[in-house]
This record gives C-alpha cells, sequence and structure tokens, in this order.
C-alpha cells in the first residue's frame, strides 16, 4: 500500500498479507462508468464546491454543488404555545399518559412554521461526446491521496484522460480533458439544472452561465442567489457556441473551469454579491494552467491527509477494483480495504468541511435532490454529532471549525427557543437544525420534542479544548457552555416519585417502549441524563480551569448529584427508561443510552464494570445489522468494550454493498454510507470506530490498541491525537504487540499510557501508574453508582494490561521500544 514518502518498513507477517509499498496507493478505481446511478459516482469537494464524478464516455456528468445554496431565507420556527402548555405536559407523562401528551405537543410543541430548509443542487455539466461509442480500456478513479478524480479510456488508437479537481487553493472545480494523439479532443458542453428559478446562457463564446434563485419551502421564501459560471480554455482547435452550448471541435487539450458563489453571507445575513464572488476566483484561476492548479491544490491537500497513515497490511484481494473488493470484504482477508475505508473517511471531511465553510450535512456536500431524504439537514440527535467524531483524534482539528461555528450561532438563535418556549434562561436546540439555524421541534412530537441538541453540541467545544489546552480558546467559548447548562438549570424537574432532577418532557430519540403505546415521550431516559451530567460537569471544570463562577459551579455539583443514575435492568441490560421496560428482541436503530459509553466516557470496564457488562448486554439484544450510520456507531460502542473482533465485525457488515445485509443498510459502490439512502454519517463513525480500535484517550490515559481484532494482528499507525496535546507519530506493532512508539507532547504534563506488553525509554523515568492521573485534561468525573435489579447476574473479568507514566515537556518526542 503507497502511504506516503516516508513510510517505513518490508515485512511479511502472515501468509499472503505483504507490508511493503505497492501500485495500488490509496485509490478507489473502477473498470466500468457509474451510467446514471448517483451512487457510482465519485466525490471531489473542496468544502465550499462539491461535484460528483460519473465517469461515462459518451455523455459526462459532473453534478454541482456549493455549500449555501438551500431552499428558504432567514427565519425563526418556535412555538409559542408551549410555555403555557408545559405543565399539563409534564402532568400526563408524569401520570403515565405519553399517548395523550404526544396528542398535545404535536400542537403546542411542533412547530406551525417552517420545519427545516433544504439543501439543494446547482445542477450538471454535460459533456457530449459523439464519436466515442465504441471505447475500450476504460478505467476511472478516486485519487484520495491527493483529491483528484481520474477517467481513461480508448477509441480507436487514441487514449483518452479526464482529470477533474475541486481545488482547495483556487476554489474552482478544475475538469482537464486530453489525448494520447493531438487534434482529437471533440465535444458539446451544456448546464442543466433542476432549479425552477434559474437560467442557463452561453457568454463570450467560451462560458455557460447557470443562474437562478432557490426555492420557496414551507412558507419560507427562498432568496438564496446563486450564479455558476463554467469557462473553457483551448489548446489549438476550435471553440464556438449557441444560446445553450459550448462546442469544441479537435482541440489538442481542452480546460473546463468553474465556479460557483452565492448572496448568503450568514444565517441571518444574505447580502453578498454573487456577481463579484463568482466572478473573482473564476478569473485568478483562468489565468494559471491545469499543472499549477493541481500542484497547489495537492499540496493545501495534503496538509491535512498527510498527518495520518495506516498501514494493516496488503494481499491480492486489493488488486480487484473497489466494487468487487466491497462485494467480498466480508469474506476476504483485504486488511488494505479497511485502511482505505478509514482514510476515504478522513478524505470526505477534508472534502466536504473546511474553515469558513458550512459544517457536513447528512450528506456532506453532495445532492442531487432538490428534496433530498430529511432535507439534506442536520439532525443533531446523532447524526450531525457523528460527522466529526473523527475531526480531533483522526488529525483534522481546523476542521471541526464548521461545526463549531455552528454550535456558536445555535446558541445564539436557541436563547430565543428557551425563553419563548420554556420560560427558560440559557439556550436550547431540538432534534434538526439547518443553514438557518432553526432551534424549534420539528417533524411531530415523536421524533422533535427533545430539549437536548444543545447539551450534545456543545460538547463538542469542550472535545476541541481537551486536545488544543488553549485557555484563550476555552475562554471564548464558555459562556456558550454554560448557556447550555444554564438552561438544564431551569428545565430540569423533580420527579414526584423518586425525586430525582428529571428532563421533562424527554424522550430517548426515536424509540418507543411497547409500555408507552407507541409514543416516544417521557421523562428522565437514561441519554438525556447522560447529556446533563456531560453538560454540568463540564461547565464545572470549565469554571475551575478559568477560575471564576465558582458559586454557579457548586450549584451545578449539587444539581448533578440529584440526576438520576443509570439503571441496570432485569435482562441485565443498561436500560433505556426509568422503568424496566426494556425489550430484548428491540433491535431499533437508535441505541441512544449508549452515548454514556460512546461518544461520553461514563461507562468504562475499568471504572464501571457492571456497566460495562449491562451495555454490552444491550448491544448483544440490538444485534449488528442495522442502518449504516447505526452500524458505523456499534464500531465505535465495541471498540470502547475492548472486542476488536466484534468491532471488525460491525466494519464487515457496513462493508457490504447495500441491499444485501437483510433489514439493515450498508455501502454504495462509491464507497458512501447507506442509511439507506445516502448518508455521510456512517463513513465518519467508522473512521471514528477504527481510530478508537488502535488508540484511545477518553478514560483517564492514552490506551494502545484497545480492540485490536485478529484481522489486524501486525500493522502501524502515525499521527493519531490524543487529549492533553499528544500525538502518536509513529507505533508499529507486531504480533498484537507494540513493538516501536514515538509520542510527542506538544502541551507537556504527565503520559499514562496503557498497552499490552511492556516497553522502555531512553527519553525520561517510565514508571509503574497508579492513582488518577495527575494531568488535568485527563481528569474523569466519577459516575454515579447504577441502580441494579437484583436479579442481573453480573460478571466481568479486567483484561490483565500494563500502565506507564512519564512526564513530559512541551515541543518534546518520547520514543518507546518494546523490552
Amino acid at each position: 500500500m503507497k502511504m506516503g514518502v516516508r513510510y517505513l518498513i518490508v515485512l511479511v507477517f502472515a501468509a499472503g498479507v505483504t507490508f511493503a509499498q505497492s501500485d495500488d496507493g490509496l485509490k478507489l478505481w473502477y473498470n466500468k462508468p457509474s451510467g446514471n446511478q448517483w451512487e457510482n459516482a465519485l466525490p471531489i469537494g473542496n468544502g465550499r464546491l462539491g461535484a460528483m464524478i460519473y465517469g461515462n464516455v459518451e455523455e459526462e456528468i459532473i453534478q454541482l454543488n456549493e455549500h449555501t445554496v438551500w431552499s428558504g431565507s432567514p427565519n425563526r420556527n418556535d412555538n409559542p404555545e408551549a410555555l403555557a402548555a408545559l405543565p399539563e405536559l409534564r402532568r400526563l407523562i408524569f401520570e403515565g399518559k405519553q399517548k395523550e401528551a404526544e396528542q398535545l405537543a404535536n400542537k403546542v410543541i411542533i412547530s406551525k412554521k417552517s420545519h427545516g430548509q433544504m439543501f439543494q443542487p446547482v445542477g450538471n455539466v454535460l459533456l457530449r461526446f459523439d464519436e466515442h461509442k465504441n471505447y475500450t480500456n476504460y478505467y476511472r478513479e478516486l485519487d484520495i491521496e491527493k483529491a483528484i478524480s481520474k477517467t481513461t479510456y480508448t477509441v480507436g488508437s487514441v487514449t483518452y484522460t479526464r482529470e477533474t479537481l475541486a481545488s482547495f487553493s483556487d476554489q474552482v472545480i478544475v475538469v482537464r480533458l486530453t489525448a494520447s494523439k493531438p487534434g482529437n479532443i471533440s465535444f458539446v458542453a451544456k448546464g442543466s439544472t433542476p432549479q425552477t428559478r434559474a437560467q442557463i446562457k452561453t457568454l463570450n463564446n467560451n462560458e455557460i452561465i447557470l443562474s437562478g434563485t432557490t426555492s420557496d419551502h414551507e412558507g419560507v421564501e427562498g432568496k438564496i442567489r446563486f450564479k455558476g459560471i463554467i469557462r473553457i480554455k483551448l489548446e489549438g482547435g476550435k471553440l464556438t457556441s449557441t444560446d445553450s452550448t459550448l462546442v469544441v471541435s479537435k482541440a489538442n487539450a481542452a480546460t473546463l473551469y468553474i465556479s460557483i458563489a452565492t448572496n448568503f453571507v450568514n444565517y441571518n445575513d444574505i447580502s453578498g454579491n454573487e456577481n463579484e464572488r463568482v466572478a473573482t476566483p473564476l478569473n485568478k484561476a483562468f489565468a494559471k494552467s491545469f499543472s499549477q492548479i493541481q500542484k497547489a491544490h495537492v499540496v493545501a491537500y495534503q496538509k491535512y491527509f498527510n498527518r495520518v497513515k495506516l498501514e494493516l497490511g496488503t494481499t491480492a484481494a486489493a488488486k480487484l477494483p473497489t466494487d468487487e473488493r466491497l462485494k467480498n470484504f466480508r469474506s476476504a482477508n483485504d486488511p488494505h480495504f479497511a485502511a482505505l475505508y478509514f482514510q476515504y473517511g478522513r478524505y470526505l471531511l477534508i472534502s466536504s468541511s473546511q474553515p469558513g465553510g458550512q459544517p457536513a450535512n447528512l450528506q456532506g456536500i453532495w445532492n442531487r435532490s432538490m428534496k433530498p431524504a430529511w432535507d439534506s439537514k442536520y439532525t443533531i440527535n446523532i447524526n450531525a454529532e457523528m460527522n466529526y467524531w473523527p475531526a480531533e483524534k483522526t488529525n483534522l482539528a481546523e476542521l471541526h471549525e464548521p461545526f463549531l461555528q455552528m454550535v456558536k450561532e445555535l446558541a445564539q438563535t436557541g436563547r430565543e427557543t428557551a425563553r419563548v418556549m420554556y420560560g427558560a434562561r440559557g439556550w436550547t436546540a431540538h432534534h434538526n437544525t439547518d443553514i438557518w439555524r432553526i432551534t424549534g421541534a420539528v417533524d411531530a412530537a415523536f421524533w422533535g420534542a427533545w430539549p437536548m441538541g444543545g447539551g450534545w453540541t456543545s460538547q463538542h467545544l469542550w472535545e476541541h479544548y481537551l486536545y488544543n489546552g488553549d485557555k484563550a480558546y476555552l475562554e471564548s467559548v464558555y459562556p456558550i457552555l454554560k448557556d447550555a447548562a444554564l438552561f438544564y438549570t431551569d428545565f430540569l424537574i423533580e420527579h414526584p416519585i423518586h425525586k430525582w432532577l428529571v428532563i421533562n418532557p424527554d424522550m430517548s430519540p426515536e424509540n418507543a417502549p411497547a409500555a408507552h403505546q407507541g409514543s416516544s415521550l417521557d421523562v428522565g431516559t437514561t441519554m438525556s441524563n447522560q447529556i446533563v451530567f456531560d453538560a454540568f460537569t463540564i461547565v464545572i471544570s470549565a469554571a475551575q480551569i478559568l477560575n471564576r463562577d465558582q458559586s454557579f459551579a457548586d450549584s451545578l455539583k449539587q444539581m448533578r448529584d440529584r440526576l438520576p443514575p443509570m439503571h441496570i435492568g432485569k435482562h441485565n441490560q443498561l436500560q433505556e427508561w426509568l422503568e424496566d421496560i426494556d425489550d430484548p428482541n428491540d433491535k431499533h436503530r437508535h441505541v441512544s443510552h449508549l452515548y454514556g459509553l460512546f461518544p461520553s466516557n461514563q461507562i468504562s470496564p475499568y471504572r464501571t464494570p457492571e456497566l460495562y457488562t449491562a451495555a454490552r448486554t444491550t448491544l448483544q439484544h440490538r444485534g449488528d445489522v442495522s442502518t449504516g450510520w447505526s452500524m458505523g456507531w456499534k464500531v465505535n460502542w465495541w471498540a470502547r468494550l475492548l472486542d476488536g473482533n466484534h468491532a471488525f465485525k460491525l466494519i464487515q457488515d457496513q462493508l457490504t454493498p447495500v441491499g444485501t445485509n437483510e433489514g439493515g443498510g450498508g455501502t454504495y459502490n462509491n464507497l458512501f454510507d447507506a442509511h439507506p439512502p445516502f448518508q455521510i454519517d456512517g463513513n465518519f463513525g467508522c473512521t471514528a470506530g477504527i481510530a478508537e480500535m488502535l488508540m484511545q484517550s477518553s478514560d483517564g490515559l492514552i490506551h494502545l490498541l484497545p480492540a485490536l481484532p485478529d484481522a489486524w494482528p501486525s500493522g502501524s499507525v502515525s499521527g493519531l491525537r490524543a487529549r492533553g496535546g499528544f500525538e502518536i507519530v509513529e507505533m508499529q506493532w507486531q504480533d498484537r504487540r507494540v513493538v516501536k512508539l514515538v509520542i510527542k507532547s506538544t502541551l507537556g504534563g504527565n503520559l499514562r499510557i496503557r498497552l499490552p506488553n511492556s516497553v522502555s525509554t531512553a527519553n525520561g523515568e517510565l514508571t509503574a501508574a497508579s492513582g488518577s492521573n495527575p494531568n488535568p485534561f485527563y481528569y474523569v468525573e466519577k459516575t454515579l453508582p447504577p441502580v441494579v435489579n437484583a436479579t442481573a447476574p453480573l460478571a466481568f473479568t479486567m483484561p490483565t494490561l500494563l500502565m506507564f507514566d512519564l512526564s513530559t515537556e512541551a515541543g518534546k518526542r518520547y520514543v518507546f521500544t518494546q523490552k
């Protein structure tokens, strides 16, 4: 596997598995075009512009997106009737009348305005090659080491090549068409769009202009003005035009420069000038050659991508086309495919999320439909958060910024929602938002009456701090963290029987126990208790670090002690609800009560073995095959449960062609995750899960190879980041033992590592670890003792591993070798 210029060693660890460089590289490749199947096309993007490259021979399709092309315009969607009805809603739920409460919530909590706007496509560039019907030697690829798509084929004695990239440095999409013999590039170019308020025309004999205004939706007027320009540069040959097409004849080569822009400035400002915005990057890029743009693009892209290398070995299976490898992965020995999928997730995040842009939505930045599934917006009861799980740990921290900025904006819009709907201070959000940062409840009460979006999304701000240690940054986001917790101090209510402080109305997202007559509404669900626990703990910790708000922090501690503890039920399961009403045969895609296991750290095999055992039972009850994103989450859960083989089994289930997992999702030929339909969160979730299998830093230390499957007995990884400013510069393992380890400390402080074998270092005194880690970035708040059903059998055998401490200095590297 080609893993960059600095790799390593050539070894054979197992029959048929090699660790040398090969010609395969990190590429998705195919021996047939996409046809009309969007999920066969290959994605490129630069965070602002996205394109799907079909690779068709006779009529190439390049489907275009721009990150701010959404329906609607600035709007709010709060339902002010909620405040007066809140006491009655709570009474009904406390009395066990959930269905009545749900019917009331549909009237008084769910928005009577917009339920969220839609992410929409710009259109397509169509390239028609009339003389290319009979072709041979077809090949197309997506090189994720360079972020370039390429298609090649032969007609007669001429080989044709198309290369396409979405430039990070020049902010345009560029398509390069060449032939092995001069004078053979001839085609007709035109634009198309599903937008109903758009116009297409040609200009200056070398441009296609696609401009318009996005659509109205649910009573909100569409006011996003967009403009795209496709400009062609020829080398030799002739370029002519009609009203709607550009005709290229007998050129030696042709380059298409595509620029798209809108009037969007931010969620409450659409005063931008799309005409200036589209022309400026286009004019600058048009003066450059393709090779100049490509060189700068690759450098800008690899600044992010090359930070992490993963080598799991290569077998003969890696020689097959990507779609065939996908079909075979469940039964084949193809460790390189897992490494490719891991890196593909990083590629997709780099391509769909860049500083200053919009966060990756349900489909990243790629969508062809005017009415996509779930509007292709931001579902913040799991999916949007999952998109950013790989950001910090796989060394893409800067790409977290669009999501962090969205949280800051939600804190502004959500303040009004908290006040108007619930009479509360602070800010809140429900289970969905969009580019206009709506924070009201949408869809229906079954899904939308969930006021926990602020509590969860704000934790990403804290996570960013845990990795970078920047106190100035923490100071800047502290008011948002504080106000997210402040909302719950006002919204929590005492349970009439147990006297715990609980959320009401509440739900365990999108799931309904049979005991509640098909209603999801409840009080004090396990996930919500866990989220509030974290929201309070974060502010308590941040206030201590910043030496402020001590009285408020003390009040949060008192309220935190009154939250319901987790419950272990009669089936030895972690209860999803306060009542012991879980169904062991429930296979629901959401397993929300395991939030405490991941992404949180409230459940640990070492600190909370009873809860660990209960979480494992819950996962066993829910089963493996589910929607694509759910399987991605399960990879992370099984990694946290230290079961590498089960985590790998979930990777196999996820990397199964869509339609072949009975009752579940899988993966499309272009390796997009399938709910189905396409949702990108599963890609990101699995990438994060693979990182968790190799290194974890959430449980008070850095745990190396915590969930290594039998399928990866030997390998190497570099570039993974841990909390407290530590980076795994290099880790090699052989026969499941760490043989070489290099860790960089950017902040200094105590380094505590847990690993399967003893190591030594010449860089300081390595001591056996005991007690709490003195490094403040590794402080873990004690989880409340669980309430345990006396009939539940509990058993857990702790794995025997070694722990070491080493005092580090900022900026230094520490080398460890196997004893």
